[in-house]
């Protein structure tokens, strides 16, 4: 980040190696809050077995209805060396993770990218995912090359009004549709392995927020008229309207079912084949993880 941090399109331009502070919150070292086998991605991610997620501090959106808003905040977590990131990867293998799975990392890449490969040369098998909320610069993503196997990011909406009201970055729809054409690059075409787990590929994600299906129905239309099967959509309901929304009036209820089901019409309406749907119960707090530090430390030595 020699010459000030322009890693996100936000491009605060500030010193972060030396300890300022931009949009992401975040010093330059790793943040994370907390490294655990995660059951509740989608079925080709998450498996049996569990996603070995890493949750990482800050963020570069902190969207106004964020359920992870303690850790895009800064508010969680603790600062980890590159060394104990790679060892973090090695372990969630050892606990039988399906893959690694790198929540919110953008602002991070640098430490992540290098304790990825470390890992790597040490063993890592299981692929890993870029789990991120779509705002990102794809000539950063470039980096990544070799390094990420499966791409999950957001595509939140397609509306620059939507975007900077409730994720302060008009810009996002552009810097989504560019992310995501470089992350297609990469991928290539959907992998998957015997037990339908998968090994590449993208999976786009799309949370429908109340009173705002139109815009839902442009982002899916946007996916199929572009991507088609080179990817595939997860229509998400699990919308939770947290306090902190209080401000925005008109997102300060549950999405309806009859919203849901509309939305998901309209993706069979448009022949998509290719998506994940979610269930009402997935709605609640109780499927918010703890950020609560757990794994990121290095275990005691059993032999001490």
């Amino acid at each position: 980040m020699k010459g000030g941090c322009r890693l996100c399109p936000r491009e605060c331009g500030v010193n972060r190696a030396d300890g300022q502070l931009g949009y992401c919150r975040m010093p330059a070292k790793p943040h994370a809050a907390r490294a655990a086998l995660h059951y509740w991605e989608e079925p080709c991610i998450s498996g049996k077995e569990g996603s070995g997620t890493v949750f990482f501090s800050g963020c570069t959106l902190r969207c106004v209805f964020c359920q992870n808003h303690i850790i895009a905040e800064g508010k969680a977590g603790g600062e980890i060396s590159r060394e104990r990131l790679t060892e973090i990867f090695l372990e969630l293998q050892e606990q039988g993770a399906n893959n690694i799975n790198l929540v919110t990392a953008g602002h991070f890449l640098p430490s992540v990218s290098w304790a990825i490969r470390r890992a790597k040369e040490a063993g890592l098998q299981i692929p890993v995912v870029y789990n991120t909320g779509g705002y990102e610069k794809a000539d950063v993503l470039k980096r990544l090359m070799g390094v990420i196997d499966i791409w999950l990011p957001d595509y939140k909406y397609r509306s620059s009004r939507l975007a900077e009201r409730y994720s302060h970055a008009a810009d996002y729809p552009k810097r989504a549709e560019e992310a995501l054409a470089e992350m297609v690059r990469q991928a290539g075409p959907p992998v998957f392995d015997r037990r339908g787990m998968m090994q590449r590929g993208v999976i786009v994600r799309h949370l429908v927020l109340p009173g705002c299906i139109y815009d839902s129905k442009d982002v899916l239309e946007y996916l199929h008229d572009t991507w088609g099967e080179q990817i595939w959509v997860s229509i998400m309901s699990q919308y939770t309207p947290l306090p902190h929304v209080r401000a925005f009036p008109e997102l300060n209820r549950k999405l309806t079912e009859e919203e849901y089901k509309e939305v998901v019409d309209y993706a069979r309406f448009l022949g998509m084949k290719q998506v994940y749907i979610q269930e009402g119960a997935c709605v609640g707090e109780s499927f918010i993880p703890s950020f609560d530090g757990w794994g990121v430390q290095k275990p005691p030595d059993k032999d001490a």
